[in-house]
């Protein structure tokens, strides 16, 4: 996917501001998930479900943008691959990381909305430490497997480029091994929307069980008091 050269400061506002919510999402997963380890913490739980939003909504931007290639496949499906105007301008702020690999900025982009993706389904799993045997730890379980290979997949790719591949090497590029063309370009937009359309319902199904399960979930992080006896022996 060739990348415009022109550019824009909001361009690299946009695409520094992105990396810090994703570094910042993760800080906090990790910070949510070793507090959760110890006693019981009531803000770790609200901690995490600030994670699930931001989640959600980084999600929600990122399953557009691929739902928006699809329609413009649908009618262009034999001309090369096509961003949206908003992810164009952040994967041309990502490129200045390094402006001499093309599409580095594209793979960069799409590297962090879905790691992005994969805070918030962590999000739950935090939140459901303490509800092993929920339908919303199940779905969320599913998920980080789901979404920490299709990661993984766009780790590979954005590394490839980085390290001087000529073009990206994945399971969705077939390792790099077919020319640039409608047939690649193909499969390529499809290969990644399907993959982020399952990942979104696997985290919808997830939220959905959060929701009604949300009782059972909340009585983990509760405060109990002391019995009678043990206040007396203090």
């Amino acid at each position: 996917m060739a990348m415009p050269m022109s550019m824009s400061g909001w361009d690299t506002a946009g695409a520094v501001l992105l990396v810090l919510w994703a570094l910042a999402m993760w800080t906090a997963v990790g910070v949510l998930a070793y507090a959760d380890r110890g006693p019981v913490r009531p803000w770790v739980y609200r901690g995490a479900l600030g994670v699930i939003g931001f989640g959600v909504l980084g999600q929600l931007g990122h399953v557009q943008e691929h739902v928006a290639q699809v329609g413009y496949w649908l009618g262009h499906p034999n001309s090369p691959a096509w961003m949206t105007p908003w992810g164009t301008g952040l994967a041309n702020g990502l490129q200045l990381v390094l402006p001499g690999r093309p599409t580095f900025g594209m793979e960069l982009l799409h590297l962090t909305g879905n790691f992005l993706f994969l805070a918030g389904l962590a999000g739950v799993m935090v939140i459901t430490r303490r509800a092993t045997g929920t339908r919303t730890r199940r779905w969320a379980k599913m998920g980080v497997w789901m979404q920490g290979l299709h990661g993984l997949e766009h780790l590979v790719l954005t590394l490839s480029i980085a390290f001087g591949a000529p073009r990206a090497i994945g399971l969705s590029t077939f390792f790099g091994l077919v020319d640039p063309g409608p047939g690649l370009t193909t499969y390529r937009v499809w290969w990644h929307f399907t993959a982020n359309v399952l990942g979104s319902v696997v985290f919808g199904l997830a939220l959905y069980h959060l929701w009604r399960e949300r009782r059972e979930i909340r009585a983990g992080f509760l405060l109990r008091p002391l019995p009678a006896v043990t206040r007396r022996a203090a």
